[in-house]
């Protein structure tokens, strides 16, 4: 097993990892947290990504991204920002290709279905999903259930958006009871950069997607905080070049102003709060991998403009009604009809005691095209 004592001391160390919940042999040819990695590349939720919504249902295009080409732009960028520092690149690999895992078909549409659906039988979270996927659904090992991932994964999993104060989902919950996962602090530095290189990739490579969409066009974003900055750099004759290159340039260089901020800040905050050891990034009382003040309101800027002239365009609304409509139909018609699932080879769904969240955790498993699929078959 490789030996990461060489990294920064405020890195997370795998030989000093807390271990798994089910206690198994060591590796010889791979660390923990590589083994974590492998685990989530592996994993069915993982393959699933590749037809499961961003914004553009997959028939809409073959260059919108999906969850999986997202999860991956996220990994770069944070295995970038990781190495800058010399921390455990592998860990906040694994933690950025893990963190959408959890999502249902169609996006934040059909995760809003579920949440409704769900409102009377523990709820419906994506984050919560991710935890309950790789520690009891997915099925590939005789000895356990999930994948027994180490703490300090599940414990950055967890803590996607800092410390859980106030009412638990009920898969993370019944996690913590087993294995303290310590919600109350934050995550280590790796995981923070795992969360906000999340931040990163999507607004940027929305406003890629957006363009291609044509819901917006290049003077509209010139009126934007950082994007337009970018493009009044470019030479007075950049339309000339084709749209995939300009849009590329765009979100090259906003991407980079944007992790070289985080950087600043990181480096920063380090400095202010002189930490000695990754336990100290857990018990700071600050978020220290964020953006800037200044950037963080450019980056809202941003965010509005998108949820304005994207993620509330017509086009965009009318893929969430059609979610709306398949993931509601399915939930009921697995719910309720016998037949079908007995046809479909779903009888585990009858014979769950917890029926309701056994056709939840079926229908959030679904691709968009299978759900499309089955629901074009039976309505």
């Amino acid at each position: 097993m490789k030996n990461t004592s060489n990294l920064n001391h405020l890195a997370v160390l795998d030989q000093n990892s807390k271990g798994r919940l089910i206690t198994e042999d060591t590796s010889r040819t791979r660390s923990e947290f590589q083994r974590d990695r492998d685990r989530i590349i592996h994993s069915s939720a993982f393959r699933r990504l590749k037809h499961k919504t961003q914004v553009f249902v997959s028939h809409e295009g073959d260059h919108y991204r999906t969850r999986l080409t997202h999860s991956l732009e996220v990994a770069q960028i944070a295995r970038s920002i990781s190495r800058y520092f010399n921390l455990n690149e592998t860990h906040t690999e694994t933690l950025a290709l893990a963190h959408d895992i959890g999502h249902p078909p169609f996006g934040h549409a059909g995760e809003d279905t579920l949440k409704i659906l769900m409102s009377k039988n523990d709820g419906f979270d994506h984050n919560d999903q991710a935890i309950r996927i790789v520690h009891t659904l997915e099925k590939k090992y005789f000895d356990f259930d999930g994948l027994n991932l180490t703490w300090e994964t599940l414990e950055g999993l967890v803590k996607h958006n800092g410390p859980l104060l106030k009412v638990l989902p009920l898969s993370i919950k019944s996690l913590n009871a087993e294995f303290d996962l310590r919600l109350e602090e934050f995550s280590s530095l790796e995981a923070q950069i795992a969360a906000i290189a999340d931040d990163i990739a999507y607004n940027n490579h929305d406003i890629d997607d957006g363009l291609r969409a044509g819901f917006f066009n290049y003077d509209d974003l010139r009126e934007l905080p950082l994007v337009g900055e970018v493009i009044s750099s470019f030479p007075k004759n950049f339309y000339h070049f084709d749209i995939p290159r300009i849009n590329n340039e765009i979100t090259r260089k906003s991407t980079a102003l944007m992790i070289d901020d985080v950087i600043n800040t990181i480096e920063q905050n380090i400095s202010s709060l002189r930490p000695e050891n990754c336990v100290d990034i857990r018990n700071a009382k600050q978020q220290i991998v964020i953006f800037s003040e200044q950037m963080s309101n450019k980056v809202e800027i941003i965010r509005s403009f998108l949820v304005e002239r994207m993620y509330q365009h017509n086009k965009v609304k009318e893929m969430s009604a059609n979610a709306n409509v398949v993931v509601l139909f399915l939930f009921n018609l697995l719910l309720t009809d016998q037949q079908v699932c007995t046809a479909e080879g779903l009888e585990s769904l009858i014979s769950d005691n917890n029926h309701h969240r056994t056709v939840c955790d079926f229908i959030a498993g679904m691709t968009d095209n299978f759900a499309q699929s089955m629901y074009n078959k039976y309505s």
